[in-house]
């Protein structure tokens, strides 16, 4: 059987089971309950009337050969600044930098330990790795600190996210700061949903709670909440020119053009000075949750993500397609994105979502489940 008979045959058992992923374009007047622009920030023109015809759209290479531009080196410092973190290193994505992170860091007989709802970039860096890798069982600091007894390593990894992006729960991160202080292990949060949103200025959980001195490394991403793209490492010195020597993800990629670096530095700008978003996006998703009905199987969450919970991919399809039809951009999340049983439709709030669109929401599930 040729390659495309087996892709082919693969495929019919996705659709066969409900599970088969197309791309949409829906109704560019729907409401977006869907995307990760919480703050609305990528709706922003923020380099409007400036000239940059002295720029080249492009970077035109790897940092370590042509395209490592002055703007590149002051944004990282920028940034090591916001995130309080004695160096910061770009990445084109988050996704690239946990790649990049967790493939080259944990040498053979190391161990990394990942909370078993991480994102799927984060098992992807860690099996491309030479260490050993284990889960635990999401947000259970006990079965982490069973995990930490049982593990025989030479250095110890605990990966978590600050925000899980489906769930939208927090890592109990406090917790597990002090396990890692008991077990001599090194602490590395995924920041992608808490960045731009969580601390006075945005600059995550981490930063919020205080403790971005005890975590090894923290990944921040700019493709949400900042409305931008890119991401960055931050962590020690010694961390940075490590990646800069050992990760091939940034070893060989061209780098970040001018106008990209740009909007990062601007959005976050923007942020700073505009700490009410935040507080305006809060009282949307207290006013949401305030309105559904007991019945409806919402999971706990005090972020943007909201799941409802609908417990097959049927469900979640049928669900997501009538509000759809309702004029609201809505996807179903199923298996094997989320855990069979546990398929959902992911809703997403925003700072810019009207209370009557929200109300609308709220009413059309309602009367869904009634």
């Amino acid at each position: 059987m040729n390659i495309e008979s087996i892709m082919q045959d693969l495929l019919e058992k996705r659709k066969q089971s409900g599970t088969y992923r197309s791309l949409k374009i829906l109704d560019s007047k729907a409401h977006d309950f869907t995307s990760n622009d919480y703050l609305g920030l990528a709706k922003i023109d923020f380099l409007s009337g400036e000239d940059h015809s002295f720029i080249d759209n492009g970077a035109g290479g790897s940092r370590l050969l042509s395209g490592n531009k002055a703007y590149h080196v002051e944004a990282e410092a920028f940034m090591a600044d916001y995130f309080n973190a004695k160096s910061c290193l770009l990445f084109n994505s988050g996704y690239v930098a946990n790649l990049g992170l967790l493939s080259s860091v944990p040498q053979k007989g190391d161990a990394i330990l990942m909370d078993e709802l991480s994102h799927i970039c984060i098992k992807e860096g860690a099996r491309l790795s030479r260490a050993s890798h284990f889960n635990f069982r999401h947000n259970d600091v006990s079965d982490l600190e069973k995990k930490l007894n049982t593990v025989n390593a030479n250095n110890i990894f605990i990966v978590v996210e600050s925000i899980y992006s489906m769930d939208g729960d927090e890592a109990l991160l406090a917790n597990i700061v002090e396990l890692a202080k008991k077990y001599n292990a090194n602490v590395i949060v995924d920041e992608a949903h808490s960045t731009g949103l969580l601390s006075n200025d945005g600059s995550g959980l981490c930063c919020q709670l205080g403790i971005e001195k005890e975590v090894f490394a923290r990944v921040y991403t700019f493709g949400k909440a900042m409305g931008a793209h890119g991401a960055v490492v931050a962590g020690s010195e010694i961390l940075k020119s490590y990646l800069i020597n050992y990760s091939r993800q940034f070893i060989y990629t061209t780098s970040l053009p001018y106008h990209s670096i740009q909007i990062i530095i601007k959005a976050i700008n923007y942020r700073k000075l505009n700490s009410e978003l935040w507080k305006s996006l809060q009282d949307k998703i207290e006013k949401f949750r305030n309105q559904l009905n007991e019945e409806i199987n919402l999971l706990e969450s005090n972020h943007p993500i909201q799941g409802v919970i609908t417990g097959s991919s049927e469900n979640a399809i049928r669900l997501a397609n009538f509000l759809q039809e309702k004029g609201f951009d809505i996807r179903p999340i199923v298996s094997p994105t989320v855990p069979l049983h546990q398929e959902r439709v992911r809703i997403c709030l925003h700072a810019f979502n009207t209370d009557e669109s929200i109300d609308e929401l709220c009413r059309q599930l309602n009367q869904y489940y009634s």
